[in-house]
């Protein structure tokens, strides 16, 4: 029975064929090879998705990787059986893409008036679809972003970029919060494929200490407050690009020198120890005494130390990305 993401491609690859067919009238007496043979492999596609043979590995008649099809949906092998020259390829795609979405993160520690940041960022591999951003907007506010795109892989890491680009440019608009993440996610649902999504938290600061949280379906923000108290702040809407129209409001709170916010993406609270439980949220929040008054860094810092400690290394199962704001004196 197809699904939502093969009606997607299907619709995707309709479009490519009728793009290749208006490239290949326009050309000239003999038309480059390479679009016939486009045109071929388009083909090929439709009719594996036809005949229900549409992802499956031409060799082994295995699943193909999912983020691969999702990206390239003209792919007919597994990883496991491409020639020695495409893997070498796709090393190199890897190699450029992990630079490229490095070259997008923020520095690990950033002041920004009375706010200060830092944050760890921890692929599963060499690429990732957590999203972190710290964006200063014009009339003195700074947004901080963190994310995390449904999927894994290429096509995570693509998505992840779509969404730096795409608040970059809303940041600019200086609309309220709450209409921002609303825009945002009509967007990211108009220009993804069926099944796509992201969670994300939207943090607005302002240098007086006030902020704005929206949360869209992403894990709670915890405010550690400098006298030990722990305050959570849960989801105000769903994730991004789950319905063309969603709606949203929004956290505020005032946070006075020593308290700081805590953002991260479930990589960190889902982490297994060796009896394969969960980190959780709980027992974050039984460190807010003992982490009362730290600086971003540090809470980052015990953050890590509260991971290694727990997980007593095991893997990470997922993607993992923490950012702590913290409001400073002066």
């Amino acid at each position: 029975m197809p699904t939502p993401l093969d009606a997607a491609i299907q619709d995707q690859l309709v479009e490519r064929r009728q793009r290749v067919e208006a490239a290949l009238g326009s050309a000239p007496a003999q038309p480059p090879a390479a679009l016939k043979t486009l045109l071929t492999e388009i083909d090929q596609a439709l009719a594996r998705l036809a005949d229900g043979t549409f992802g499956l590995c031409e060799t082994c008649h295995e699943t193909i990787e999912a983020d691969r099809l999702a990206n390239d949906p003209l792919v007919r092998f597994c990883l496991d059986h491409l020639s020695a020259s495409e893997q070498r390829a796709l090393e190199r795609d890897l190699h450029l893409a992990a630079r490229i979405q490095a070259g997008l993160l923020p520095a690990c520690d950033v002041r920004h008036g009375p706010w200060r940041a830092a944050r760890h960022y921890q692929p599963l591999g060499p690429v990732s679809g957590d999203y972190c951003d710290l964006v200063p907007a014009d009339d003195g506010s700074v947004f901080f972003l963190l994310g995390d795109v449904s999927g894994k892989g290429v096509a995570a890491s693509m998505l992840m970029v779509h969404l730096h680009a795409m608040f970059r440019t809303l940041v600019s608009t200086a609309m309220p919060l709450a209409l921002m993440v609303e825009r945002a996610s009509r967007l990211f649902c108009e220009s993804t494929i069926a099944g796509q999504y992201a969670t994300l938290v939207c943090v607005r600061a302002v240098p007086d200490g006030h902020v704005e949280i929206a949360n869209a379906g992403h894990p709670p923000v915890l405010l550690f407050d400098r006298r030990g108290g722990l305050r959570r702040l849960d989801a105000t809407g769903l994730p991004l690009g789950m319905f063309c129209s969603e709606e949203f409001t929004v956290h505020e709170a005032c946070l006075e020198p020593g308290d700081a916010l805590l953002l991260y993406t479930d990589g960190f609270t889902e982490a297994r120890n060796r009896s394969g439980e969960e980190l959780g949220i709980d027992r974050l929040t039984a460190q807010a005494p003992a982490w009362a008054g730290s600086p971003a860094d540090g809470l980052i810092r015990l953050c890590l130390e509260t991971l290694q400690g727990f997980t007593s290394g095991v893997p990470l199962e997922d993607d993992l990305t923490l950012m702590a704001i913290g409001r400073e004196s002066g």
